[in-house]
């Protein structure tokens, strides 16, 4: 069971046991460029996922079984926020393991929280979902192997708006190689956001990138998960209310040269 410290705290609803969002607010982002206090396995193979996923790993108590477990995350999301994608994709790939990478302490909390509530409301649904506090920017391999993943993705990310602050952008040309590391050839990256400037930026870096291609927004409408990407998170929601824009960029990780 993911770590749900927040329940003692009277944060869960008394009829259905879901947390009360209101309980978990804090800023809107976090500097990704700040050190904070995270833990982090040292290299994929010491992490520990039975905790994260106990339907479908065994206790793994040393270092050899963690190695030799054959299921594997493919899914990450990337800033994942309060987590409206993933519990709308856990029940749609069930036996698919999906994670949500999130730096910010009380929306990693809450996120935890809805899990944990959604595995007792639903019985044996939700086992394939979870959530780990992370900063992807710096340790994302120390999580992810070479090519293990099959979809990554930057739902409406900090635009970082002032130039000085574009460094700390998640879509940068040194941050694509690692994410052209731990995403498997044919694996989709997606990415939204509502700010036209960021939406360009990501794709100047995305185009330019030898390794990824955009994929054609025709063959998009076959995909089932675009429609989620658009309107399932938080952000989107909002976006949605205020009639704003949403740009869509979608790429595929092409084979290594």
């Amino acid at each position: 069971m993911l770590d749900s410290g927040s329940a003692a705290k009277g944060h869960l609803r008394k009829d259905d046991g879901m947390p009360k969002k209101r309980f978990y607010r804090q800023r809107a982002h976090a500097n990704p460029l700040t050190d904070h206090a995270l833990d982090f396995p040292a290299s994929p193979a010491q992490m520990d996922w039975s905790k994260h996923y106990p339907a479908f790993f065994p206790a793994m108590p040393d270092e050899g079984a963690r190695a030799s477990a054959s299921r594997s995350v493919e899914f990450a999301d990337i800033g994942c926020g309060f987590g409206g994608l993933l519990m709308d994709l856990a029940p749609l790939y069930p036996d698919t393991l999906m994670l949500g990478m999130e730096i910010r302490i009380q929306v990693t909390q809450y996120v935890a929280d809805k899990i944990n509530a959604l595995r007792k409301q639903e019985g044996n649904g939700y086992q394939n979902v979870s959530v780990v506090r992370a900063n992807s920017m710096k340790f994302l391999p120390n999580f992810f192997g070479r090519h293990q993943l099959s979809k990554m993705f930057f739902l409406f990310p900090d635009p970082h708006f002032k130039k000085a602050k574009h460094k700390a952008r998640i879509i940068s040309p040194s941050l694509l190689a690692e994410y052209a590391y731990v995403l498997r050839p044919g694996g989709i990256v997606y990415t939204i956001t509502d700010v036209k400037d960021l939406h360009e930026w990501m794709v100047k870096h995305l185009d330019a990138f030898p390794l990824f291609e955009r994929i054609p927004d025709e063959e998009l409408r076959n995909d089932k998960i675009v429609e989620l990407v658009r309107t399932s998170t938080e952000e989107g929601k909002k976006v949605e209310r205020n009639s704003g824009d949403k740009y869509l960029a979608c790429y595929r990780r092409l084979e290594d040269h």
